[in-house]
């Protein structure tokens, strides 16, 4: 089973939107004789974009798993979105996968969702290899991107290919192959239409030896790469020092173990679209990338301790069984829920526990699923990725797992949404259906919320971005016939403190006879932490009592300080520590431990002060020089703060800091400003102080 286990790969494909990550799937699945017909992106023909909203548009909007063979290797891989809006399922995916191929244009390099998915990435210890793809582009450039890779992510670039040429066919020195630094050789490719016609086969390149054009630089690069092995085999550095030839397994072994321990980033080069380089991606996939048995063991809480213990579940199928749901796909016949199984076996027909919940979970039916085909198994082990029916109480970042082996794995955090907008539908019968597609919806997506509104009665809707808030009212009227009226967009603001104060508050009621007597001493400060409000406990009596009594009123301060600030918009970047309080006999109940606590929030509130707070996007616009200055002035306008300037591929990038509420319409403004000739991308960076008129506006 070990064997087994040693020949799985849990990976993702994840970057910057249009870099090509559907593209290289496509072909992968191509070359591996998965499927048998090459997809396009443009046409809505993939494998793996086969919503109706993705097809259309174009984009990926849903992360999809498939499965298929290389050499003697099982790939499970996850086609995930490249918008900022949707990056939910890269979150969720990078927490349940083993490695990743990132995928980075050669023309526009390392670009602003780039960095956001690297840091996802690290964030979950992810071993990586890098594609820069597209160096048949007009403006590639393999060499500045690897640069960019070191200087804008940090990391380290182990570069395994050098490019034969770079750009379209029409320039002086097109791309048309590949060096091989690891064995040394020439890597050329059929053209494109031969394959598509079936006149090259699928798995057709040629291997020779290395033009007199590129062996210096070949040399150059080989030479840096055995040199930074040189930490992780012995054997490689023995040979290199004497001189001798360095077999390519040796070398293999090496660049995986320094993989492993992401000390080293493996790039290599290609264009998907042309079908140039997608084997040695594969190759990389199964050389480099590790399977459940090279990752730690997975860590959790044993939640039957009465101090939870941390305990470690190795991926072993005769272990305890252990898996998290990272997503719910949810559908009118009963959802699906993926699940990543780190330890033991599981059966259909089966009862689960969910420790957070604790509710006994039903596993109906267990499904592989392949896109959006699907095949019923009987059971699945320690590194599947599998569809389950039969949970109904479970959410995204539950744990499953035997009921007497109970642990608590780390669950997923989300970020908090930016935008919201009001929805309702054009007739009152459909206000309930509204209602119960709208919880579905938020089963499916951890970034979607919908809430009624106290004050007008409206739904609200909030999402990560205009489009991820404009799929899902397509989504209404596509899928569950629900036609709505919807208004303008608006910014989801935050409080925080003007300062910081310590405060008492207190309880002395008369209630149905009895005096309700509660003393809650708090002090609070504002925090440059992007979080929301985090409640401490700062005194810990010995007296059990107390201790219980101090846990209580830790609870109903964090309770109370949900309820929001002093504009009535939830509070963000504030600490809050409970300080020890006199305690009266006999000792308090609940319900006056309650009311001192929302007497000390409301007097915090009042000696603090509060300062509303506006979402602030991290912007970049690549355009030719010729505009430039009409779209600085028009950012400008925006209240945007322009941070850096950088000239990219022959265009200039801006990066620039502006507020949400400023920001509604940029599509349309920046295409009119620039003839269609500038594009952008834009992403949440932070909570910042809104300008006085529109502080003025919540009074």
């Amino acid at each position: 089973m070990s064997r087994q286990l040693a020949s799985i790969r849990n990976i993702g494909i994840v970057a910057h939107i249009d870099a090509g990550k559907t593209t290289l799937t496509e072909r992968m699945l191509f070359y591996t004789k998965s499927s048998h017909r090459l997809g396009d992106v443009d046409k809505g023909t993939t494998v793996t974009d086969f919503d109706p909203e993705e097809q259309e548009r174009g984009i990926t909007i849903y992360s999809a798993a498939v499965s298929f063979r290389w050499r003697d290797v099982t790939v499970n891989l996850i086609d995930t979105p490249g918008h900022v809006d949707f990056t939910a399922e890269v979150e969720r995916s990078l927490r349940v996968l083993d490695g990743a191929v990132v995928v980075f244009s050669a023309r526009e390099g390392v670009e602003a969702q780039s960095e956001t998915v690297w840091r996802q990435a690290d964030k979950y210890h992810v071993p990586r290899v890098a594609l820069v793809n597209k160096l048949d582009r007009e403006g590639a450039d393999f060499f500045g991107t690897v640069n960019q890779i070191e200087k804008r992510l940090g990391a380290k670039p182990l570069v395994l290919h050098v490019p034969l040429g770079m750009g379209p066919p029409h320039v002086k020195d097109p791309f048309r192959g590949l060096v091989d630094l690891v064995e040394m050789q020439l890597l050329t490719y059929p053209p494109r239409d031969e394959v598509l016609e079936g006149d090259a086969p699928a798995d057709a390149f040629t291997v020779g030896p290395i033009p007199d054009e590129v062996a210096d630089l070949a040399s150059e690069w080989r030479e840096q790469l055995i040199s930074t092995l040189f930490d992780f085999s012995d054997e490689l550095a023995e040979l290199a020092m004497s001189e001798a030839p360095i077999p390519a397994a040796v070398i293999r072994k090496a660049i995986r173990e320094a993989t492993l321990v992401r000390r080293v980033v493996p790039v290599l080069a290609g264009s998907a679209l042309d079908c140039i380089g997608v084997q040695p991606v594969l190759d990389a996939v199964a050389f480099y990338l590790p399977s459940p048995l090279d990752v730690l063991p997975v860590e959790g809480l044993d939640p039957s301790k009465k101090t939870p213990v941390t305990v470690k579940r190795a991926a072993d199928p005769a272990a305890p069984f252990c898996g998290l749901v990272f997503k719910i796909l949810a559908e009118k016949h009963g959802d699906l829920y993926f699940v990543r199984i780190y330890s033991g076996t599981l059966k259909a027909g089966s009862r689960m526990w969910n420790p957070l919940r604790q509710k006994k979970e039903n596993i109906a039916q267990l499904w592989a699923v392949q896109a959006d085909r699907r095949e019923q198994i009987e059971k699945c082990e320690a590194g599947d990725i599998v569809g389950v029916i039969g949970p109904r109480n479970s959410i995204t970042g539950d744990t499953l797992c035997d009921v007497d082996a109970p642990v608590i794995l780390e669950s997923i955090e989300f970020p908090e949404t930016v935008i919201s907008m009001a929805i309702e539908p054009e007739t009152s019968l459909e206000r309930k259906k509204l209602s119960e597609v709208l919880e579905m919806m938020k089963r499916q997506d951890p970034t979607f919320r919908a809430s009624e509104s106290e004050e007008t009665g409206q739904t609200l809707i909030s999402g990560m971005g205009e489009l991820h808030l404009e799929v899902i009212r397509h989504r209404l009227q596509r899928d569950f016939n629900l036609k709505c009226r919807v208004h303008k967009p608006r910014v989801s603001y935050k409080e925080t403190l003007r300062s910081a104060a310590t405060v008492v508050g207190q309880s002395n009621r008369q209630v149905a006879g009895q005096t309700l007597v509660a003393t809650v001493t708090i002090r609070a400060e504002p925090t440059d932490d992007q979080l929301g409000v985090t409640v401490e406990q700062g005194w810990f009596p010995e007296n059990e009592s107390l201790a219980d009594i101090a846990a209580a009123m830790t609870l109903a301060v964090r309770e109370s300080a949900e309820r929001g600030g002093l504009k009535g918009c939830p509070l963000w970047g504030v600490r809050i520590v409970v300080l020890e309080s006199p305690i009266p006999e006999p000792l308090p109940g609940d319900v006056a431990i309650r009311i001192a606590a929302a007497d000390a929030v409301d007097k915090l509130l009042a000696a603090a002060g509060s300062v509303l707070l506006e979402p602030v996007m991290r912007v970049e616009v690549s355009v030719p020089e010729e505009y430039l200055g009409d779209v600085i002035n028009d950012l400008q306008q925006r209240r945007a703060i322009i941070t850096a300037t950088e000239i990219r591929a022959g265009v200039t990038v801006l990066t620039a800091e502006a507020p949400l509420a400023s920001m509604f319409g940029y599509s349309a403004a920046v295409r009119s400003v620039s003839q269609g000739r500038a594009s952008f991308t834009m992403a949440p960076l932070k909570y910042g102080p809104a300008p006085a008129e529109t502080a003025d506006a919540f009074v």
